[in-house]
């Protein structure tokens, strides 16, 4: 019989019988690693367990214990989910499917009414009656010509087999109903015990919006019962996370696709949050010395084209306004050219610099449909933007100043887990990046020095520069488990030649500055989103749209007294709320805990009597009485402390790290 030869990932070489399975590849080795069994790989293709191997090469086997192994499961799953939908659904197609490291999917479309979350506890019982009957999944070739027959009235099975290039595709079988992928599956249904529907949601066939719209069914499954317990109550976490749901519940913000996809609305109490944060950061910029401008949304596309965005940076801007007289305006992707114009609109001189201009600045790009999510992915955004022109000696100062800064901001906001990343260019992508050698290599190694000398830790990334210049990321670790580029410091040589910008110096000689962009909390619709989750709707007293409700116990008798105490915290800037609704009390203060207001007080006789508040803190079951000035004195000194215990311990902290 003829042998192959397989070499293992540890570059040992067996040889075999043609035809051998991975399963039987696995017994020879130890019977443990057969029951574990799932999958093999032969040069990068994944196989079934039994399916005959029947060629040399580099080969791998995966267990219940590998990520792959798992992937095989989910497979399994959605095939599964196609099986018993086709049971209950006989005039359903079938669209795409894919197991990925978050559970699997499978597109449906129904003519007569697509299916809804309603229907998946049927669907999930169809499922595990099929996998009761443990009947095997049956893998064979088919001819393309027979497979395309088989699907003649599925428009999207058709499609996806059509766009095969092999005569013959690999087709699995559970009695009638049939599926087809380069994609290996269990051999049996004993493993697929642990599985869950979790939800429905529209998809675009392909991803295309001019495409009909279907309805994709999305799913998770594990080898273990504990790790689907442990899943299920991530997702529920972050679903109690969701800026969108918290958005949604706390009125916030909010989107409606048909006034204009990716355009939030902000509502009273979004606004007000957005407000104090945007007063808070340019109170912060203007005591460490930024000028703050206002410049247009709008722009003459050919101040793009010379800052090299029309470039480097096309396909994220909104199409060019035709003015019709050869004027072309373009809605800014960036603020810098603005900034740029800000600083050359006077002569400078060395004495003046550094020269630090910000803004809270309008900026739009061009997002697809779906990409866009909540205020995560928006085409109408604000940033928190800073340049800083200065001289090459100025740089590490500067550098330093602006990064304590940020941590200082980072301290007010009690955000703590976070990472230094540098920014580099890939020398290979020309096309991304402005071509010039020394200027890079100059920026880098400066960016880097300053760290250096800064004590900081670091890490490097090659690839992930802006396309003018290289710069520090600070990644910060979000609620629900990513990482996302809140701030950053970037060192730009290349637009200041670009745009001919000069200062004096003391030698009477024109010199060329650096550019120093500067973000420290990014655009507010992102931040916010982020402070959502993190808080998980439950601002702090300085951030919340309502700091204090007051709820009399009787209208007639309480509301004078309720009155009187609104009117003295808002005297001291306090934002106050007061519910006179012909409500139940117990109601009342069920929903401001509902709405997460810090303080709820509620006053009676007793109350009235005493001069004295009954005060409920959120999260907290019990109330206790307090004398009213003192209530106010703490929740006056609470605002003025971001809501920190002490700012001694936070502030040393940030001393520790930069010196």
């Amino acid at each position: 019989m003829a042998q192959i030869s397989l070499t293992f990932p540890d570059n040992s070489v067996r040889e075999f019988d043609a035809g051998v399975s991975t399963l039987a590849v696995a017994k020879s080795i130890a019977s443990s690693l057969a029951k574990k069994a799932v999958a093999g790989e032969l040069n990068g293709t994944m196989v079934d367990i039994e399916q005959p191997l029947n060629q040399d090469g580099n080969f791998k086997i995966f267990t219940t214990d590998d990520v792959e192994g798992l992937q095989v499961l989910r497979n399994t799953a959605a095939f599964v989910l196609g099986a018993a939908i086709k049971k209950l659904h006989a005039d359903v197609h079938f669209g795409e499917h894919q197991a990925n490291d978050d559970g699997f999917y499978l597109d449906t479309d129904r003519a007569a009414g697509q299916i809804a979350i309603s229907e998946l506890p049927e669907i999930k019982k169809a499922m595990q009656k099929i996998i009761s009957a443990n009947q095997p999944i049956e893998r064979q070739l088919v001819d393309k010509t027979e497979l395309l027959e088989t699907f003649k009235d599925d428009p999207y099975q058709e499609s996806l087999v059509k766009a095969i290039d092999s005569v013959q595709i690999a087709v699995y079988q559970l009695g009638d109903y049939i599926s087809f992928g380069d994609r290996a599956l269990l051999k049996t249904m004993a493993p697929l015990k642990h599985f869950e529907l979790l939800s429905v949601a529209g998809a675009y066939w392909q991803g295309k919006s001019s495409n009909p719209m279907l309805q994709r069914i999305y799913g998770t499954a594990f080898f273990k019962a504990a790790d689907l317990e442990a899943d299920l109550k991530r997702r529920a976490e972050i679903k109690e996370r969701d800026h969108r749901t918290i958005g949604r519940d706390l009125d916030i913000f909010f989107v409606d696709p048909e006034v204009g996809a990716g355009l939030p609305y902000w509502m009273p109490n979004g606004a007000t949050v957005r407000r104090v944060i945007e007063r808070y950061i340019i109170d912060k910029e203007v005591a460490n010395g930024y000028q703050h401008v206002y410049t247009p949304v709008l722009a003459n596309l050919n101040l793009y084209k010379t800052s090299g965005h029309w470039a480097h940076y096309r396909e994220d801007m909104f199409p060019p306004m035709d003015m019709g007289d050869g004027e072309f305006l373009e809605l800014r992707p960036m603020n810098c050219p603005s900034h740029i114009q800000i600083y050359n609109h006077h002569n400078r001189s060395y004495r003046e610099l550094p020269v630090r201009i910000a803004e809270l600045g309008m900026m739009h790009r061009y997002e697809k449909s779906g990409a866009l999510s909540g205020l995560q992915r928006v085409r109408e955004m604000t940033l928190n933007d800073g340049h800083t022109f200065l001289a090459p000696d100025q740089i590490k100062e500067e550098f330093k100043s602006v990064l304590k800064m940020m941590m200082e901001v980072y301290d007010d906001f009690n955000i703590t887990d976070y990472t230094f990343r540098l920014s580099y260019r890939d020398p290979a992508n020309t096309e991304k990046y402005f071509d010039d050698d020394e200027m890079w290599n100059n920026a880098q190694s400066m960016l880097k020095s300053a760290m250096d000398d800064l004590g900081l830790d670091y890490y490097e990334a090659e690839g992930e520069a802006a396309f003018y210049g290289p710069k520090l990321d600070v990644q910060t670790k979000t609620a629900l488990g990513g990482e996302e580029t809140m701030s950053t410091i970037q060192l730009d040589f290349m637009m200041p030649e670009k745009f001919d910008l000069v200062y004096t110096g003391a030698d009477g000689q024109e010199h060329r500055p650096v550019m120093m962009h500067r973000g420290i909390v990014g655009t507010m619709e992102r931040f916010i989103a982020y402070l959502m989750e993190m808080y998980k709707g439950a601002f702090p007293t300085w951030l919340a749209p309502t700091q204090v409700e007051i709820i009399p116990v009787n209208l007639d008798l309480h509301s004078d007294y309720a009155k009187d105490i609104q009117k003295q915290m808002a005297a001291k800037g306090l934002r106050v709320k007061l519910d006179l609704r012909n409500e139940k009390m117990g109601y009342k203060i069920r929903e401001a805990q509902t709405q997460k207001i810090p303080y709820t007080l509620v006053v009676g006789d007793q109350e009235l009597a005493d001069q004295t508040v009954s005060v409920r803190r959120y999260g907290e079951k019990d109330a206790a009485d307090e004398p009213l000035k003192e209530f106010i004195e703490s929740t006056e000194a609470d605002v003025a402390n971001y809501s920190r215990v002490s700012s001694d311990a936070a502030n040393s902290s940030i001393e520790k790290k930069l010196n």
